[in-house]
Formats: structure tokens, C-alpha cells, sequence
């Protein structure tokens, strides 16, 4: 097994943070605690050792990952833990000329291959859930003008607006009502569109807490209502709670789930924890701060100033930059937000609010089983469960796992026809057109007679649009799941002789995302159609290693073409800084004009752009 397709393949994140926890239970060899411990002695230094250089580069880069790991930032470790095995393969050193190099080199790859059915055992729960840049850090970086056209408009609306929150209009209000009105105004927007889905749960949260209602733009200009929004300094969910604070709320966190991303829950915490703390200051104002800062840095600079008044801390400059922003930026988007014809914001149609059934789960699921089990998408049930970070529910307690409105008595009935021991692992598949036990069981990695067995299928024919039981082993997956794909989609030109499955061979994705993309069924396809093709790649942006599982045999360095053959005659080339269609033609003898027909996104070429390239025409 080579250390490429070790990295690269579907699961190299979970293998490189089970690997992490694995290389944190074993010391350093022998060699490096010597080299960090044993001072040097200038007199006696011993001559210069590249070997011993690179080891000492490549564990440091491994114990950044691990320490990242240990702090829950995967996409940090990863990127340590890729760059401490590029420094091994990328060296001038062959690996098997120096022992310790050897050493290391298996010390890492050794423990990949053997953790890897671990990581299958562990389910998909290595699938780290895609978070939103939380829009309160673009907010508190803004500096804009007090215009005077919209202090004295302000000034006139705020004598009739009703709030249940003191409202006050200083200079730095009406700055950040100009932002919120240029270039923060889609942020503001986006905003007040997700409200409809949570505005009635919070409010009424709100209302048992005892708090004001209008602390609901908190929410607003601190996450946009993004349950899964997290900002720079780590804080997570609608409410921004920081991992210790929420842990003083009963907000739990574990692997498989953040409490901080559950919408009612998040809500109720942020509603007692403001509640305290406006008991602590008798002030919402300060309460605001305090939320923003920790109470702590609120009440050292009331106690430096002798003023409990948070306008008067302000103009001192005694609280954090960002703290001192905060309070205006609430104070800004609630005032626009209870006045929404004075500034534009009365034509914004809300989201209907979430309807959802709850079933309690004692037992790890897989979100696409379940998603299967109600025919929607799994999609679908991630935007009602935010708070699971992987496609796994929890395995470490009961989780409450919300379906669509209506669907509890379809899933349990679906439900109970797998072991409850394999709902990680079984799947339902909607047969389309063309299917067979045999194609069914290459494309799950399972056997045509343990489908038919599942399903009491006592012949080989399958009825379109019938749903049927895959009983997938623990360890096997569906082809491409675990990958993600790029955002922008290619155009394959369909050739004579072209099928479904030879197109998804061709690019290395499952035969089914190639329907699902082009909304279309069965195995045949009719030359000169176009397909939109979206290619797998791997957390880095690379090409993940289906998409290039058949590279060139030729070594991949920097001077030949960053391409990987995906089948005889035919290549995958990404589009490197500098580099044109007439290059691109040049290096593998065809025509720029070759290249536009196979590729429609050819014209506008950018860095990072994947082309089809046909060879020897």
C-alpha cells in the first residue's frame, strides 16, 4: 500500500486522527528524545546530520497535529500531519538508504494500515461537519462614517420604536447603521430571511426565561441565525457560546455532537446565562458586554473606573475592541430590524419556520440510512439536527433526532428491519431502471445472495422504483462516500460507446452521483450529450485519490504536468498559477480548441480548475 493512497483515501482524515491518538500513546524513538533532551556541547558538536534534520522537522510537524487533534482542529491537524509525511516522501533521501529514516517512515505508514479497521468500526465518524464563518467577526472589523442624514433619521425613528431593551443612539450606533446599510446590508439580509425558521422557538424560550424579547437580535448580529456558524476565537452556534462558558449551561460536547449547535437548547442557555448576568450588573448594557467578554473583564473595568455604565467604559477605552463594538453593533441591527420600511427591509420574506418529528435513538444511526428510511435528503435532516458534527449520530448517549414533519411512523416502520448493531453500516437503495443483484452488490461491496437474502428475494430480477434492504459488512462503504466533490461542476462531452458507469470509471465517482447530478436514470447515454461532472477531491483541494487512482507510472514532480490519468488515452489535468490553454495544449500535443469542446468552463481558466484532456486523438 503506498503512502499516497493511504493519505488520500476517503477515510485519511479519520486514519490520520485515529493515527494521532494512536502515536500519542507511544514515545518518541529512542534517537529523538536524545536529540531534544541531550544539551549541546559546542566544543564536541558532532558533525551535521541532514537525516537526523528532516526526522526532527517531520516530528514536530506530527506533534502540531496531534496537539491540534487534541483541540478538536481537524482540518489544522490534518494539514500538519500531511506535511509531516510530504517532508518523508518529498526528501532527497531514499528512505530505505538510511535505517532511521526507515524507521520513521514505517513507524507512521505501519500504524495507518493498522488502525484502518478501526476507523471502519468506528462508522463514518470522520465526516467533519462544514461550519459558517460567524457574521459578528466581519461586523467588528468594519470602521465606517457617522453620516448625519442617518444619525437625524435614526434619531426621529427611535422615539417611537417599542423595545423591551433600552435602545440609544451614540455615534458608534449610527457607524454600524451604516455598515449594516452598504456593505453589511446582505449579511442584515441573509439574516432576517433565516429568523422565520427559529423567531417563534426563540421567542417563546425567551419568554419562560424571564428575559426581553428583543435579546433575539443578539442572535442575529452575532451568527445571522446560522446554527452552525463558528467565529475565529472558536465560539460555536447561533448564540456564540465558547466551549467553557457552554459547559457551565449544561451545553455538552462530544465527537459526534455540539450542544452549542442546537438551535432550543443554545437558546435556553444564552437566555439563563444573559439573565444572570444582567442580575450581576443591573445593566443590559453591561450584561451585553459581559456576554461578549466574560464577566470578569466587565467588572475589573467597572471597578478600575468606578463607572457601572457601559457608555462611559466606553469613551475611557478600558474594554476589549471587539466588546466595545458589540453592544453597537446589537443596538444597531435591532433598531433596522423594528424598522424595517425605513430602510428597505419590509420586502424580506422570511423562512417558514422548522416543523420537525422527534424519535429518540439509544443507538448509533447513520444520517444517510436515515435519510433513506423517509426518502429525503440527508441534507435535509443535517439542517434539522445542526448540532451533529458527523454523519453518525452518537454513540456515547441517547440523542433526540429530528425527522421531517410527518415521518416518524415511515422511519420506524423502515427502521426495524435492520439489526440495530448494523444502522451504521446497512443502507436502503431505490432500484432504477437496469439494476441487477450483480451490479448492486459491486457497487456496495457486498454479495448479490446476501441482498437477496435480506430482501426474501427468491429471483435475480429487481422491480424499478422498489426499495431494497443492502446489508453492507462493517468495514465496506459505498464508492465515493466519505468524499467531497468540487464546487464547480466540468462538462463531459458524451462520446459513442459512453455509459453511465464508463463515465464514472473515467473520472472516479460512483456511477450514482453521475445520475444524480444530471437527473437522470439507468446506464445508457446518447452521444454529444453534456454531463455536469463534479470531481472528487480531498480536504487539501487535490485531486482525491479515486480521481487519480491510476496516475502516470513516470515520477509526479514539479516539471510534468499536474495531471493523473483516469484511463488509457485520457487525463485529468489541474490547472496550475500561470499556466494557459495553449500551455496545456502544448504539453500533451493537442489543440487549445480540443481542449474547449471536452472542458465548457475552458474559457475563463483559473488556478485549480480540473480539465478533461484526450490523448493521442
Amino acid at each position: 500500500m503506498s503512502l499516497t493512497r493511504v493519505l488520500r483515501s476517503p477515510l485519511g482524515l479519520g486514519l490520520l486522527a485515529l493515527l494521532a491518538g494512536w502515536a500519542a500513546l507511544r514515545p518518541l524513538p529512542a534517537w529523538a528524545q536524545e536529540a531534544q533532551n541531550s544539551p549541546q556541547d559546542i566544543s564536541s558538536a558532532p558533525k551535521a546530520d541532514p537525516v537526523a534534520d528532516l526526522i526532527a522537522q517531520v516530528e514536530n510537524e506530527y506533534r502540531s497535529g496531534l496537539a491540534n487533534y487534541q483541540a478538536g482542529h481537524l482540518a489544522a491537524a490534518k494539514l500538519s500531519f500531511d506535511r509531516a509525511f510530504n517532508l518523508l516522501a518529498s526528501s532527497p533521501f531514499d528512505l530505505h538508504s538510511d535505517e532511521r529514516l526507515e524507521r520513521e517512515f514505517d513507524r507512521i505508514l505501519d500504524g495507518t494500515t493498522n488502525l484502518e479497521m478501526a476507523a471502519f468500526e468506528q462508522g463514518d465518524g470522520f465526516t467533519e461537519q462544514k461550519s459558517e464563518p460567524a457574521p459578528i467577526d466581519e461586523a467588528n472589523e468594519a470602521t465606517f462614517p457617522v453620516d448625519p442624514n442617518i444619525k437625524a433619521r435614526a434619531e426621529a425613528e427611535i422615539k417611537v420604536t417599542r423595545s423591551d431593551l433600552p435602545l440609544m443612539l451614540t455615534d458608534p450606533v449610527v457607524s454600524y447603521i451604516n455598515y449594516f446599510s452598504t456593505r453589511g446590508r446582505g449579511t442584515l439580509e441573509r439574516a432576517l430571511t433565516r429568523a422565520g425558521r427559529y423567531e417563534g422557538m426563540i421567542r417563546r424560550v425567551l419568554r419562560e426565561e424571564g428575559v426581553p424579547q428583543d435579546l433575539i437580535y443578539l442572535a442575529l448580529a452575532e451568527s445571522g441565525f446560522h446554527p452552525v456558524a463558528v467565529s475565529r476565537a472558536g465560539a460555536r452556534g447561533m448564540w456564540q457560546f465558547m466551549a467553557s462558558r457552554a459547559r457551565s449551561y449544561d451545553l455538552g460536547r462530544s465527537w459526534w455532537a455540539d450542544d452549542r449547535q442546537d438551535p432550543e437548547k443554545a437558546t435556553r442557555a444564552a437566555a439563563r446565562h444573559l439573565r444572570d448576568l444582567y442580575h450581576q450588573f443591573g445593566d443590559w448594557y453591561l450584561a451585553l458586554a459581559a456576554y461578549n467578554s466574560g464577566p470578569g473583564t466587565v467588572q475589573s473595568a467597572v471597578k478600575r473606573t468606578g463607572f457601572a455604565d457601559f457608555w462611559e467604559l466606553y469613551r475611557r477605552n478600558v474594554l476589549p475592541r471587539e466588546t466595545r463594538n458589540y453592544v453597537p453593533i446589537i443596538v444597531a441591527a435591532t433598531i433596522m430590524a423594528k424598522n424595517p420600511a425605513q430602510y428597505g427591509l419590509d420586502t424580506i420574506a422570511p423562512d417558514a419556520a422548522l416543523q420537525y418529528d422527534t424519535v429518540r435513538l439509544n443507538y448509533p444511526l447513520d444520517l444517510r440510512l436515515a435519510a433513506e428510511c423517509v426518502d429525503v435528503s440527508v441534507g435535509t435532516l443535517l439542517d434539522l439536527n445542526p448540532s451533529l458534527l458527523r454523519l453518525t449520530t452518537p454513540k456515547d448517549r441517547p440523542f433526540d433526532l429530528h425527522l421531517p414533519a410527518g415521518s416518524q411512523e415511515k422511519f420506524t416502520g423502515a427502521i426495524a428491519a435492520i439489526p440495530m448493531e448494523m444502522r451504521v453500516w446497512w443502507r436502503y437503495h431505490k432500484v432504477e431502471n437496469g439494476e441487477t443483484l450483480a451490479s448492486l452488490s459491486r457497487t456496495y461491496h457486498t454479495s448479490a445472495d446476501a441482498i437477496a437474502q435480506a430482501n426474501n428475494l427468491s429471483g435475480a430480477e429487481l422491480e424499478p422504483e422498489s426499495k431494497i434492504l443492502i446489508p453492507i459488512a462493517p468495514g465496506k462503504r459505498l464508492a465515493g462516500e466519505g468524499e467531497t466533490y468540487s464546487r464547480r461542476a466540468i462538462r463531459y462531452k458524451v462520446r459513442r460507446g459512453d455509459t453511465v458507469e464508463s463515465v464514472a470509471a473515467n473520472f472516479g465517482v460512483p456511477a450514482e452521483r453521475i445520475r444524480h447530478w444530471n437527473q437522470m436514470r439507468g446506464n445508457s447515454l446518447k452521444a454529444g450529450r453534456s454531463l455536469r461532472v463534479y470531481l472528487p477531491v480531498a480536504p487539501s483541494g487535490e485531486l482525491s485519490a479515486r480521481a487519480a487512482s491510476a496516475r502516470s507510472k513516470r515520477g509526479h514532480s514539479k516539471s510534468q504536468p499536474a495531471a493523473s490519468v483516469a484511463k488509457k488515452g485520457r487525463v485529468l489535468h489541474k490547472v496550475r498559477q500561470g499556466e494557459t490553454l495553449t500551455s496545456i495544449a502544448g504539453t500533451y500535443n493537442t489543440t487549445v480548441s480540443a481542449l474547449r469542446r471536452d472542458n465548457a468552463h475552458a474559457t475563463n481558466l483559473r488556478p485549480g480548475d480540473v480539465l478533461v484532456v484526450h490523448l493521442n486523438r
